[in-house]
């Protein structure tokens, strides 16, 4: 019996260790989605260059803004100029992603 007791007990422990692992809270950064994403690549580096001037600067915009836009292009609800070439990559982008990178960008100046 008390090798059953030990058995579970370890088990208990090992799945706690598990799941503290796997749910607790981790910073995503959002200027390294930046790049993985590639958003680099239209609206530059720093987010304040973009490489053709119909592309926004991101830098600066309210993460809130940002993050709405984002989801809509994702969606579809926005469909206007060049969203529809972002769709694609939207498509690659987390809700948690998109939070983090709307953070970065409004820390930007």
């Amino acid at each position: 019996m008390k090798s059953k007791k030990v058995t579970l007990t370890i088990a208990a422990a090992a799945l706690t260790g598990i799941l503290l692992t796997s749910t607790s809270a981790h910073a995503v950064d959002g200027a390294a989605l930046y790049q993985a994403k590639a958003c680099l690549g239209c609206h530059g580096m720093d987010a304040k260059t973009p490489v053709m001037p119909a592309y926004p600067k991101l830098a600066g915009q309210g993460a809130a803004y940002a993050l709405q836009q984002m989801k809509d292009i994702k969606s579809g609800a926005r469909a206007n100029g060049m969203s529809a070439a972002m769709k694609a990559v939207m498509q690659m982008v987390s809700d948690e992603e998109m939070e983090a990178i709307a953070q970065w960008l409004e820390s930007l100046n």
